[in-house]
């Protein structure tokens, strides 16, 4: 696929601009990573919980004009100022179409959108939402079917944390869908549902490295099949030790 088809298509990060002493040169996975492309419209970061996932998809999106906690360009608040130095020595490669759209999710500070988005849709032509009349995973939802558009930039942190099983099929639809129509997906999950969407990047930070990996290989997947297959026999051997 050629790359200048996507939004972004590919993160540089100069090192040099980062202290000697930052955390982020301890994080194994992507500690010395010079460069990350992405050849696919919907790309999915897995890997264990501290491996760099959501740090480095947060460097991206602030990066690209997002607000830290979330929301479109157009949000400008901080509840609490906790992103990394990492954003300051990324440079992305953009390919020729221009995103008209975009959103950056994040299931750990979606509150806090929610509330500003209440206050922001109080102005002149604004259309509130009511995020917090739903609950969460239908807030989730709202926000996706009803302000995600075609040919968009879309970053989402675990969107399956307030998702049933269920409705994580319905997300996956929607991305689908967008993905189909011109839009980028970058998204950090768990979930073995997500992770189906065919025709996927899937990018794996496990092992001390960032690298390319298949559906089955992602512990997502053979966690969850295993707990499937073996239920009564796994619990037993756990719940014993």
């Amino acid at each position: 696929m050629n790359l200048n088809r996507q939004l972004i298509n590919s993160v540089l990060i100069d090192w040099s601009r980062i202290g000697n002493d930052s955390y982020l040169r301890n994080i194994e996975a992507i500690s010395g990573v010079e460069r990350i492309d992405f050849d696919h419209a919907v790309t999915f970061f897995v890997g264990e919980n501290g491996s760099g996932k959501s740090t480095l998809l947060e460097a991206i999106a602030v990066a690209y004009g997002f607000n830290p906690e979330g929301g479109t360009r157009n949000y400008n608040f901080s509840t609490y100022d906790s992103h990394s130095e990492l954003c300051g020595a990324i440079t992305l490669s953009r390919g020729v179409r221009r995103s008209g759209w975009g959103y950056f999710l994040r299931a750990e500070s979606f509150y806090n959108v929610a509330t500003k988005e209440e206050e922001y849709s109080r102005g002149p032509g604004g259309v509130p939402q009511h995020f917090h009349e739903k609950s969460h995973g239908e807030s989730f939802l709202a926000l996706v079917q009803n302000s995600f558009r075609p040919n968009g930039l879309y970053l989402l942190d675990e969107p399956e944390a307030a998702l049933s099983p269920q409705r994580q099929l319905t997300l996956l639809l929607e991305i689908h869908r967008l993905s189909k129509q011109g839009a980028q997906f970058i998204i950090v999950t768990h979930s073995p549902i997500l992770l189906g969407l065919p025709d996927a990047q899937i990018l794996s930070f496990d092992g001390g490295r960032i690298r390319p990996c298949e559906y089955t290989e992602t512990d997502s997947y053979q966690v969850t099949s295993m707990f499937i297959n073996n239920r009564e026999q796994l619990l037993s051997r756990l719940l014993e030790d």
